[in-house]
């Protein structure tokens, strides 16, 4: 008897890959749509979207998710006659398309929660059947004669006669380049696969059609490559990145003449060979999140113990004892763990460009609803993100571009009469600022913020864009006096100082102008699980400072500290003014700032920060060291207070206070306003 196969095991590597899968048919979706707005046809992402729906249809069968089945697969057959037309996509239909992809996330979503899925809507299945997406598009040119051998001409399609036809009108040269694989070329790295990755860096690869050939010397295998291409690219470039004589090369259409006002902007090519993946992936293992959650505990629990190690060694070094061993094992344990906490790290990173991916599809409905036009510029690189951290700033980001489309980037019409183009411009650009925190901005070419409007609504001046910034983010305060369907509600700037400084530890700034447009500035921490800090002491009390925060650390000088016409800071007083390279920096005594019991001595060392780029130094009384620390956060609210980041255990089984100096700051700072005003 065959056993029953427990599919069970194999869920949340169907959830995992399908939801990669509709990510990527999503942004494919969209291009395919920015195409049909600007007229031309988009056949590379019609194949790649028709091939990550062929994947969702195949991996929901192989688990039994008819529902998601049904979708993909009317999805399948409508995009396969866009794909053989030649990849025409008309702009009515792609609302459908979208939807459809909507219905699918969310039976999937029900198989992730462990629930049944529920039916396809029969509405969204007629609606794909009556779909025709193959209606050639009204902006092709005629088609130019085509110079090829019939072996090689009849393995063309119409639409990559279209292809080659629309890049020569556009100035570029349609060519043909052979490639015949041998064991000498094979040496010299040249095959078929590296052909294609240097022709594709200079060309437009259009089509690899395979040729038999008879057998010669250089060449045993008796099997050729047409590479049909467009390019820009001079003879010599073509011919060094196939690896042949530029006299082999051949042009299989003549140039036109190059019509400006009736030629269609160029066409994207679709690949060759339909096996090929959505994107070239590496060696991969997916793991689930909680496995890299029990890791980091475990890693955690090694850095809590060293730090009870080395203050045991510390104590027997007291007296009298022979450490040195002792001392130099701890040293190497410490270097270890630091790899080890870097690897995992490593682990858990995700590019940024990953958490923004979902931006566009998001503006998309949000230009639907408010009826503006809206360009979207993302440029995210390289950084990368712990993936917790990644999860709670997503929805901070959502609320930005959302308050970005609805309240900053004015009508179209009002666009014009301010001299500004109609299509507004949202930016979101993103690069690591260290290697422990990152910095985001989400910006607009819009009205910018009615400083006065706000100022009236708070009752207080507002003078300064941190000031302005600081209203914002008051709970319930909105610039609307009526709630729309995405902004009005007062809870969006709330919700992403909560996010970003509050949960994450980061820091938040703002700097907008009137006509111009606003700019918001997210820091935040990569990681905020195990952090390097450093542990400080004031009235004789512990407390732990993030590394990435503190801009510097000096010794005070008491004869250069000025105050006002309040007592010093040694009577209880709260601020100084220090001069710090030429800069006048508010001096506060944190003991003062935390309500710490006792009246002690005059603070001896600050530590300096910057809020918004605002300067403030904390007088404690000494750095003792630093050292990674494990940040657990309070989750009880009658423990939470402003500037607590958590708690950390420095190995004497004590919870300490891990501060969060920036955000104190801010505190310090609202409070001042609400006293002037």
């Amino acid at each position: 008897m065959t056993p029953r196969v427990d599919l069970k095991e194999f869920l949340s590597a169907y959830v995992a890959e399908v939801d990669e899968q509709l990510q990527a048919a999503n942004a494919k979706l969209l291009e395919v749509e920015a195409s049909s707005h600007a007229g031309h046809a988009n056949p590379r992402s019609v194949r790649d979207l028709f091939r990550a729906l062929h994947t969702v249809k195949g991996l929901s069968a192989m688990v039994g998710v008819e529902p998601a089945v049904a979708i993909a697969h009317r999805m399948e057959t409508v995009l396969r006659v866009a794909d053989t037309a030649g990849g025409p996509v008309a702009l009515s239909s792609v609302d459908t398309l979208l939807q459809a992809i909507r219905e699918i996330e969310l039976r999937v979503r029900e198989v992730s929660q462990g629930k049944e899925p529920s039916p396809a809507p029969r509405a969204i299945l007629d609606a794909l059947d009556k779909l025709d997406l193959s209606s050639p598009l009204s902006t092709r040119g005629p088609a130019t004669a085509l110079d090829l051998d019939p072996a090689v001409a009849s393995k063309l399609a119409p639409f990559e006669l279209d292809l080659l036809s629309a890049g020569v009108r556009n100035g570029r040269r349609a060519l043909r380049a052979d490639f015949s694989p041998s064991p000498a070329k094979a040496e010299r790295g040249f095959s078929i696969n590296t052909v294609r990755e240097r022709v594709g860096s200079v060309a437009e690869i259009v089509k690899v059609v395979p040729v038999a050939v008879p057998p010669t010397d250089e060449a045993p295998g008796a099997l050729s490559f047409a590479i049909l291409l467009l390019t820009s690219a001079s003879d010599e470039e073509i011919a060094n990145a196939v690896g042949i004589a530029p006299e082999s090369l051949q042009v299989v259409m003549p140039a036109t003449p190059t019509l400006e006002s009736a030629t269609p902007p160029p066409v994207v090519a679709a690949g060759d060979d339909d096996l090929e993946p959505l994107s070239h992936r590496r060696n991969i293992v997916r793991v689930e999140v909680s496995r890299l959650d029990d890791a980091m505990e475990h890693l955690s629990t090694l850095i809590v113990t060293r730090s009870r190690l080395s203050r045991a060694i510390a104590e027997l070094t007291s007296t009298g004892a022979n450490t040195r061993a002792l001392a130099e094992i701890m040293r190497d344990n410490a270097r270890q763990l630091r790899d080890l906490r870097a690897a995992i790290l490593r682990v858990r990173m995700v590019p940024v460009s990953e958490v923004l991916e979902r931006i566009p599809l998001l503006l998309r409905g949000l230009r639907r609803e408010s009826g503006k036009q809206v360009r979207l510029e993302l440029d995210a690189g390289n950084a990368e993100l712990d993936k917790g951290v990644a999860e709670r700033l997503f929805p901070a980001i959502v609320h930005l571009v959302r308050n970005a489309v609805d309240h900053a980037i004015e009508a179209p019409a009002d666009r014009t009469r301010a001299g500004k183009p109609a299509e507004g411009t949202l930016r979101i650009q993103c690069f690591a600022q260290s290697n422990t925190r990152l910095e985001l901005t989400v910006s607009d070419d819009g009205s910018g913020v009615d400083r006065a409007s706000v100022a009236r609504r708070v009752g207080r001046d507002l003078a300064t864009d941190a000031a302005l910034l600081d209203a914002l983010c008051r709970a319930g305060l909105s610039t609307r006096d009526q709630a729309t369907t995405t902004s009005g509600r007062g809870m969006g700037m709330d919700i992403v100082k909560r996010i970003v400084v509050d949960q994450l530890g980061g820091e938040l700034a703002m700097k907008t102008a009137a006509g111009v447009g606003t700019t918001f500035t997210l820091r935040v921490p990569l990681t905020i699980s195990i952090v390097d800090a450093f542990t400080i002491e004031r009235h004789k009390q512990r407390f732990v400072v993030p590394v990435s925060m503190v801009e510097e650390i000096f010794e005070i000088e008491p004869a250069a500290v000025r105050f006002g016409p309040s007592r010093g800071m040694a009577e209880g007083s709260r601020a100084g003014i220090v001069e710090r390279r030429g800069e006048a920096v508010p001096l506060v005594d944190l003991a003062w700032s935390l309500r710490l019991a006792g009246v002690g001595v005059a603070p001896r060392q600050a530590i300096l920060v910057r809020r918004g780029g605002e300067p403030t130094a904390f007088g404690l009384d000494r750095v003792i060291g630093q050292q990674e620390a494990v940040v657990r956060p309070l989750i009880d609210p009658l423990v939470q207070a402003p500037g607590i980041a958590g708690a950390t255990d420095l190995g004497d089984g004590k919870p300490t206070l891990v501060l969060d100096l920036v955000a104190l700051g801010g505190t310090l700072a609202a409070r001042d306003g609400e006293r002037a005003a």
